[in-house]
């Protein structure tokens, strides 16, 4: 199931996409997993823009899992209020030097996390979606710990929508596009540490939540971006589209 949020009249709702596009609205996906279910259809086909599939309280990413890093795995938080749906534009700082926008794997958490194993995980997680994991990598050299170089108002475009069938385990393509032209192209099976594994480690240090979203690195899928270029980052067939300015 294609599992998304769009902004209609009334406020925001929660919709699966079906196969020709309409956006179903349908019961809540979180409380559905907690019982072992599918959320149910609960109304006719809706209007609306898309937005962020996802509201996380917690907002994680994975450090060091690509090739080459000399330092273990580790995991940083990202404020959530970094978090844009797709196809807002968004304003890249203009005092923080260059902005790398990186093509990540993002798992949504779909209940509590106590218990979480690698073998088990794929049980805690509602499905996968694409994030734009947005930064200014030259503030590095001031701010060991990310909070500035991944702060910026939008720097985390996430979206279109959670698929819930694709798995933990799927060797996903990676790609990374700047107008139409391939940046940087890999796939999810060259991330030194898997998704269970990540999940398995960060949930060993603190507890999630329904809609949390854990970020699962970049494995040669990031390059430098400029002011004005539209960013796509490509997961499997997902495609998440952001104009910057």
């Amino acid at each position: 199931m294609r599992i998304a949020r769009v902004s209609v009249p009334q406020g925001v709702t929660t919709v699966r996409v079906d196969d020709d596009g309409r956006f179903i609205p349908i019961s809540d996906p979180y409380a559905a997993l907690a019982v072992g279910e599918e959320p149910r259809d609960a109304a006719d086909p809706v209007d609306g823009e898309l937005v962020a599939p996802c509201t996380p309280t917690v907002l994680v990413g994975i450090a060091q899992n690509g090739p080459g890093h000399a330092s273990p795995v580790q995991a940083w938080l990202k404020s959530p209020r970094t978090v844009t749906g797709p196809g807002v534009c968004v304003r890249l700082r203009r005092d923080a030097g260059r902005t790398v926008a990186e093509a990540e794997v993002a798992v949504v958490i779909g209940r509590d996390t106590t218990g979480l194993t690698a073998e088990n995980a794929h049980e805690y997680v509602l499905g996968v979606t694409a994030v734009n994991d947005l930064s200014s990598p030259d503030r590095a050299a001031v701010d060991p710990r990310n909070f500035e170089s991944k702060s910026g108002a939008g720097y985390t475009p996430l979206g279109p929508w959670i698929d819930t069938a694709l798995s933990l385990d799927a060797d996903l393509s990676m790609a990374l596009l700047a107008d139409g032209v391939a940046r940087a192209e890999t796939s999810a099976g060259r991330l030194p540490m898997t998704p269970r594994e990540c999940l398995a480690y960060v949930a060993g240090w603190t507890t999630l939540g329904p809609g949390d979203v854990v970020m699962m690195g970049a494995p040669h899928s990031q390059s430098p971006i400029r002011a004005g270029e539209r960013v796509e980052v490509v997961i499997g067939d997902l495609r998440l589209s952001t104009p910057t300015s």
